[in-house]
């Protein structure tokens, strides 16, 4: 089976279990461009690399940390899907096949925080990679905030390959993305004090919009006066 085949088939199975087991509310404040972009997204939970994935109508490959590679038939599925492992010691491998698969014509999706981010609520700083990237390639970068019920998170501990890993699962519930507009970036890849500083506006764009998803799935659950609040349909504004 080919690569494409391989992703399309995930696709549907994860579009099933998303529009089964969530109550999903996606609000894009402009469509989407055409040809290649980076997504960059907040990560509060361990499977949004899925439902990030959902938001574009092409292939698109997902830089993944290398634990869930090492997951017996489900990593054997990412590689063959076409996916990116990144092994924290050795990013620069997934750094330069992002480049490579944009560079192609491929859409991809990034963490800029590079791990799940605190559990307490928040974000990390992010990392630099989409900021690079971006500025590599000239590809547009795709801002995405999320938000969930943070309640419904279940933390789970599991060994992989001899290796303790916390897993932060989030398998049903209200999961709110807020898509924002298209962000264009040029300049001297080189000069780390620019990088830096469009690595933080796109995570300022980040937070904004995971503001946003938090404002409606907090809406959600508040009964009105007399009645509970029943979930609205929020029009997809492409």
């Amino acid at each position: 089976m080919s690569q494409k085949n391989w992703y399309w088939l995930g696709r549907a199975a994860i579009d099933a279990y998303a529009h089964m087991m969530f109550k999903l509310d996606v609000v894009r404040y402009a469509p989407l461009p055409r040809g290649p972009k980076l997504f960059a997204a907040n990560h509060p939970s361990t499977l949004d690399p899925a439902w990030v994935m959902m938001l574009a109508d092409e292939q698109t490959s997902v830089l993944i940390l290398d634990t869930l590679f090492n997951v017996p038939l489900f990593g054997a599925y990412l590689r063959r899907a076409g996916h990116v492992s990144v092994t924290p010691a050795i990013g620069r491998e997934a750094f330069d096949e992002g480049v490579r698969l944009l560079q192609a014509g491929r859409s991809v999706v990034q963490f800029p925080e590079g791990d799940i981010s605190p559990l307490e609520g928040g974000f990390h700083r992010p990392h630099t990679g989409v900021a690079r990237q971006a500025l590599l390639v000239g590809v547009p970068v795709i801002p995405v905030g999320i938000s969930l019920q943070r309640e419904r998170i279940h933390l789970r501990k599991s060994k992989v390959r001899g290796k303790e890993e916390l897993g932060t699962w989030y398998l049903s519930g209200r999961y709110a993305m807020t898509v924002g507009r298209p962000l264009h970036f040029r300049g001297n890849v080189e000069d780390r004090t620019y990088v830096r500083h469009v690595s933080d506006q796109i995570m300022e764009h980040i937070i904004g919009l995971a503001h946003d998803s938090a404002g409606r799935v907090q809406a959600a659950q508040q009964p009105a006066a007399g009645f509970m609040l029943r979930p609205v349909q929020i029009a997809d504004l492409r």
